[in-house]
């Protein structure tokens, strides 16, 4: 571990968590001047009556509801919801449901700040001036992909299909509000699958070149919640949004310091798998992640130890390897205990074409650089091999 480091925080203000604890949006809407808050969300959760409780909780603030939001934030539906803010004045925006939305209006407001997309998520070149105007955001997740913690988006060209994004401090959602009982009509196959993401987020934190003490503490935490509460928030019962508000918890902590760690090449695979075939990244993350843990086990066996304790796996300093590859093997079983795809073939992505997005990768992986070596090619592409 680094013995000394810098540790930069968001620009997250307010995180709000509980049973029924939607009912506290309008006070922050009025706290923050926010008169024309237009909720941004996605066709389903549009037509659910779960809409109805953001709306009436928002008071007299909403500017109306924008119901476009699509998996992997496309650029066409960006601009949809860029031509409706602007249409109705909206001063702010209200997220509701997974990553799409939540992205979807971080590019926006990016957008209506004055900046623009880039293929390299955070270039400074496509953020806005430091003087242009905020637009407030206040998220509220129904899955656990924990896209509504970092001031970061990613947004898909359509004709590419390479996916880039958005980054600037200011597009933090300053208000969080994980409220379980608006998670119910989630399908249990994307809650469990944006569990696979939080926990993918935790790992490749935890085994990053740049980890430190306080990721590697949340990153064991949110590992065993997840693994204590994720079965039976999908079970019913009198405790079902207690266990369902604990893997929301978990999902926080897994990423809390994503800024800081940055991410790995499970990561990088699904920012390409996810557009490129059309797969959720929730999926990406069940069919890449212990592929890469293995891979990461022959790199950085050392930095598994957090990942470990998170396994309740014992980790024996002096021959790290052993206990890096069973959290590799531990996270496949964990995996596998629930209906998701495993498989780069059950996702419906062709074998023939997994070249064709190496290069993407690599790029992202370079950039970023948190497993501490240079990666090739070649060895990306073996991992994809490895997971069809």
């Amino acid at each position: 571990m680094p013995s000394s480091a810098d540790y930069n925080f968001t620009q997250l203000e307010r995180v709000i968590y509980g049973a029924g604890r939607v009912a506290t949006l309008g006070r922050e809407l009025e706290r923050r001047g926010c008169r024309r808050a237009l909720v941004v969300t996605g066709k389903t959760l549009g037509r659910s009556k779960l809409l109805a409780r953001i709306t009436a909780a928002a008071g007299s603030a909403p500017g109306g509801v924008f119901t476009g939001s699509a998996q992997h934030a496309p650029s066409a539906t960006i601009d949809a919801l860029i031509a409706q803010a602007r249409r109705v004045r909206a001063d702010s925006f209200i997220s509701f449901g997974g990553g799409s939305p939540i992205d979807s209006a971080k590019a926006a407001a990016m957008a209506l700040m004055g900046g623009g997309a880039s293929r390299a998520i955070g270039d400074a070149a496509a953020r806005p001036s430091a003087d242009a105007p905020e637009f407030p955001h206040i998220a509220i997740p129904t899955t656990l992909s924990a896209a509504e913690w970092t001031p970061f988006g990613g947004v898909t060209n359509e004709v590419t299909r390479e996916k880039g994004g958005v980054g600037d401090p200011r597009l933090q959602p300053r208000v969080v509000i994980l409220d379980p009982e608006l998670t119910v009509e989630t399908p249990g196959w994307l809650w469990a699958s944006t569990a696979m993401r939080a926990l993918d987020h935790a790992v490749e934190g935890a085994y990053s070149a740049r980890h430190q003490l306080l990721t590697d503490v949340l990153a064991t935490r949110a590992i065993a919640m997840l693994r204590a509460h994720l079965k039976p928030s999908m079970q019913g019962g009198a405790d079902e949004l207690e266990h369902r508000l604990q893997c929301q918890l978990a999902a926080w902590f897994s990423i809390f310091g994503a800024l800081n760690t940055g991410l790995g090449i499970s990561h990088a695979l699904g920012h390409q798998i996810g557009p490129y075939w059309n797969v959720p990244h929730g999926v990406t993350s069940c069919i890449t992640l212990p592929h890469v843990m293995r891979f990461m086990a022959g790199i950085a066996p050392e930095r598994f130890g957090p990942i470990a304790e998170g396994f309740d796996i014992r980790f024996d300093a002096n021959n790290p390897r052993a206990a890096a590859l069973e959290c590799a093997e531990r996270a496949a079983q964990f995996i596998g205990g629930f209906e998701v795809p495993t498989r780069l073939r059950d996702a419906g992505v062709p074998r023939e074409e997994l070249g064709r997005i190496a290069g993407a990768v690599l790029h992202e992986v370079t950039r970023a650089n948190a497993a501490g070596r240079p990666i090739e090619e070649r060895e990306l592409i073996g991992l994809l091999e490895a997971a069809y």
